[in-house]
């Protein structure tokens, strides 16, 4: 079957105004989601904020059932957070880490994991253990097997690290943790919406994920999947009235789901339109749009290879649609400058965002390019002109 590019562009206004390679940092939204944010908004501003929330509780609920399905679990496994750091921070804070202790994860991990685990191992004495790469740069399995031992009581893994197109072997870490009987955390944080994404497939106990990157959401939304036998393993870092009932003067009940691990207040017009995302992606099929964005993500390292003093520094064995680059004479900030000036968007991703990885592969400065199913290979063209008139 075809791809339609054209309705994909047509149901994407930003189109219109740039070149966006910067889906890894936050998609487009089409114009579904919009029109589902700013319809909230407006009946808010109409009749109120708890009004309205009750008005669109159905559209509100619906979003659970739409990230489900995307996901391939229950409804009830699913919180709706502020995003994915707050995701993946409610899970990997719950649980009852202790001194002696041990943490396995992988060198490209993001910086905010990574940052929680150093805070949990300084106040408890626990080991962070770092499983070096293999050979094509993503997470040795055979070195994961050889470090498990009854003292490890977690493996985190980045499903698609933040520098580079490594797209990490989840399920088959997700094996390795059922085996042993070792809870699993995963941060798909810019896989949901690039890839397809089966929690019971992969096997992980938790997954956080966020709205506005390959998802192509509103910011200030993300979501936790908690497998239902899993869910005992975690104690909430924090609850409040509606991830608890106050039941008596020195009791409480924490909610029998997911929703635990929610809050009371949050961005009500935002989940909304998560939930309109999540719908979308499911109307085009992660199916039908994953090979396209592989296939572009390929493109364009082709694109940039011939061009002088460019190198790639992307690895593993499957890669994705993000692509990261550097210039043997001009800095990342300024070739960012350069394209911004030409409304094509990209980012930069300095060592502190992985440092573990950047350091190991001692990583200048890069320019990360993250292409989405609704890019063109027009738009690669463009890039690529771009690229060398800031470069030659």
């Amino acid at each position: 079957m075809s791809f339609d590019i054209n309705r994909a562009r047509r149901e994407t206004p930003g189109c219109a105004n740039v070149v966006h390679f910067n889906n890894a940092g936050a998609g487009l939204m089409p114009a579904p989601v919009l029109d589902a944010v700013q319809s909230h908004l407006t009946l808010e501003a109409e009749q109120g904020g708890y009004e309205a929330y009750a008005m669109a509780l159905p559209k509100y609920q619906s979003a659970y059932v739409s990230l489900a399905r995307l996901l391939n679990c229950d409804s009830f496994e699913i919180a709706l957070v502020e995003n994915a750091t707050r995701a993946w921070d409610m899970a990997f804070y719950g649980l009852p880490i202790e001194k002696g202790d041990k943490i396995l994860t992988a060198h490209a991990t993001y910086a905010s994991n990574y940052l929680a685990m150093l805070h949990v191992a300084e106040k408890t004495g626990a080991e962070i253990v770092l499983i070096p790469d293999d050979e094509q740069g993503q997470i040795s399995l055979e070195q994961l097997k050889n470090q498990i031992d009854e003292s490890v009581k977690l493996i985190a893994l980045t499903h698609i690290p933040t520098n580079c197109g490594l797209i990490n072997p989840a399920k088959e870490v997700g094996e390795i943790a059922n085996q042993a009987g070792i809870p699993y955390l995963l941060d798909a944080c810019q896989a949901v919406g690039q890839i397809p994404i089966d929690v019971r497939d992969i096997g992980c106990d938790f997954l956080s994920g966020t709205g506005r990157k390959y998802l192509r959401g509103p910011r200030g939304t993300g979501f936790l999947y908690v497998r239902k036998a899993a869910l005992d393993l975690l104690d909430p870092p924090f609850i409040d009235l509606h991830a608890a009932t106050w039941t008596g003067p020195n009791k409480y009940e924490l909610q029998p789901d997911s929703k635990r691990f929610e809050n009371w207040e949050g961005f009500v017009a935002g989940k909304i339109g998560l939930g309109v995302a999540a719908a979308y992606a499911l109307d085009w099929g992660i199916e039908n749009t994953w090979p396209r964005i592989h296939a572009l993500g390929s493109q364009l390292r082709d694109e940039l290879k011939s061009v002088s003093g460019i190198t790639l520094h992307d690895k593993g064995e499957l890669k994705g649609g993000i692509v990261t680059f550097s210039h043997e004479r001009v800095v990342a900030s300024e070739i960012m400058k350069w394209l911004s000036s030409l409304s094509i968007n990209v980012t930069t991703s300095t060592r502190e965002y992985a440092l573990i990885d950047a350091t190991t592969r001692d990583l200048p400065e890069i320019v990360r390019a993250s292409v989405h199913y609704y890019n063109t290979e027009e738009e690669i063209g463009r890039f690529g002109l771009a690229i060398k008139s800031v470069v030659g």
